[in-house]
């Protein structure tokens, strides 16, 4: 009988705790090594599409995502000028035909989640990883303090400036979009009286958009501002900067807007980055998940979604696939690399028409949305059917 391989993920974000609770839950040995002394990630909400929880329903752990989640009734889309309505899509009848809800949660609370549903000993806190070797039977990780790990799998679930990445294919510098973000959290008490904090927000503007949606069973709204600009390059998420910088950025924008920035005395703000998509994930044993293997812009949603599929499908590949970690991880990699680079594509698409300057561009894309709302048989509000339809529990050549 094949002895199972023993996984060491690098990185303990939502995609590495995905990971490794698909793959305990599958019977294999696993041990999560993270950076930070803490489990942990910036406090800022999240999206979780119908198809990231049907993932979580193949874990086991659905329920308790939506314990802690919001639901909102709508997706509502505004020009950031006027106020005027360009769409206006039902969440709830979205998530029935899809077979799943579509949640917004905070970061902290799901990954709560996550380390509650696996054993202690699987987490290493405080371990930084600065190299990885993939060999052939095995690989190897070094870590700052100078120890080492050895393992019949390495996955880098370290993000977009993966150690793990460049030990295998060498330094990549991300490509920096053009765009700076900024991010608040309101509690619900604080919010302006006349501003939606119960249904998901959408504000396009010339150069730059404002989402906003509830997160903690309503208990707080998260803010999450874009503007095109090169002014800033640095990505830190706990980088503070002065309520003004928003109000003068994003001066002559709807009242509701400003008085929502004025409601928030501490924002954070960074610049967002992304990556082309590779050619190839994995070397001898090791291999990627996440944001190091395929970084993309937030535009539909699915960072966090593609990250959680992955880690599903990584662990039945290698549980279906035993007796050769090596085709498990060129499975892993061919079933993921086309709908993974299809949502970086897309995502970047997005970017472009949520952010255009032209008046007349504006009109004809909103045009556009309104048609599609009326006559489109995809009725999500960025066509990503394509998206939410899938259930990584059905995934062929997976299980």
């Amino acid at each position: 009988m094949a002895r199972a391989a023993r996984v060491a993920i690098i990185g303990g974000g939502i995609g590495g705790l995905t990971a490794a609770l698909a793959l305990h839950r599958r019977g294999l040995e696993v041990t999560v090594y993270e950076q930070s002394p803490n489990l942990g990630e910036i406090g800022a909400g999240i999206g979780l599409s119908p198809n990231a929880i049907k993932a979580f329903r193949a874990l086991g752990i659905e329920q308790d995502v939506i314990t802690v989640g919001s639901a909102a009734e709508w997706q509502i889309m505004r020009g950031a000028l006027s106020g005027r309505e360009i769409s206006r899509q039902p969440v709830a009848a979205n998530s029935g035909k899809f077979g799943a809800p579509h949640l917004t949660v905070h970061r902290v609370d799901l990954l709560a989640i996550l380390a509650r549903a696996l054993p202690k000993q699987i987490v290493r806190t405080g371990a930084r990883c600065v190299a990885v070797w993939p060999g052939t039977e095995t690989a190897t990780a070094r870590f700052a303090d100078g120890g080492e790990i050895e393992a019949d799998v390495i996955v880098g679930a370290d993000g977009i400036h993966s150690a793990v990445r460049a030990s295998l294919f060498g330094p990549e510098q991300p490509r920096f979009t053009g765009c700076v973000c900024y991010r608040g959290l309101v509690p619900i008490q604080d919010i302006p009286r006349g501003v939606d904090a119960k249904n998901n927000l959408l504000w396009m503007g010339p150069h730059g958009h404002i989402v906003h949606y509830p997160v903690r069973r309503g208990e707080l709204l998260n803010i999450v501002a874009h503007f095109d600009s090169d002014a800033w390059t640095e990505e830190s998420w706990t980088r503070q900067c002065d309520q003004a910088e928003l109000l003068a950025t994003y001066r002559g924008w709807h009242p509701s807007l400003l008085a929502l920035i004025r409601g928030n005395p501490t924002w954070y703000k960074w610049a967002l980055y992304d990556r082309e998509p590779l050619a190839r994930w994995s070397i001898g044993r090791a291999t990627l998940l996440g944001d190091s293997a395929h970084a993309m812009l937030p535009y539909l949603g699915q960072g966090a979604a593609m990250a959680i599929e992955d880690g599903c499908v990584l662990a039945a590949c290698l549980a279906g696939i035993p007796n050769d970690p090596t085709a498990a991880l060129a499975r892993y990699e061919e079933l993921r690399k086309p709908r993974t680079s299809a949502a970086v594509l897309g995502s970047r698409a997005r970017a472009t028409e949520n952010h255009l300057a032209s008046p007349w561009s504006r009109f004809k894309r909103d045009l556009g949305f309104a048609i599609r709302n009326r006559f489109a048989s995809d009725k999500t509000i960025f066509r990503a059917a394509w998206l939410y339809d899938y259930d990584v529990a059905e995934e062929k050549g997976a299980r």
